[in-house]
């Protein structure tokens, strides 16, 4: 899905900022005395996910700026 926004002009910054999870967030979740147990653990779960995705954006994107300037 935000491979295609970047395919149809979204600024990759924009969507790296839309993928990502800011670490400050991460902290306030994991530290919040109400949020306890399979919540944290969905944090973590959410954040790697999040993570594997902007790895693989990242990858894309490169891919597609590369293919450019070949052209």
């Amino acid at each position: 899905m935000f491979y295609g926004l970047f395919l149809r002009g979204a600024s990759p910054e924009d969507l790296r900022r839309d993928i990502a999870i800011p670490a400050a967030m991460v902290r306030k979740w994991m530290s919040h005395p109400l949020y306890e147990g399979q919540f944290r653990e969905n944090v973590r779960r959410i954040y790697r996910f999040r993570k594997q995705v902007l790895a693989v954006f990242d990858e894309l994107v490169d891919k597609e700026r590369m293919k450019e300037r070949f052209q």
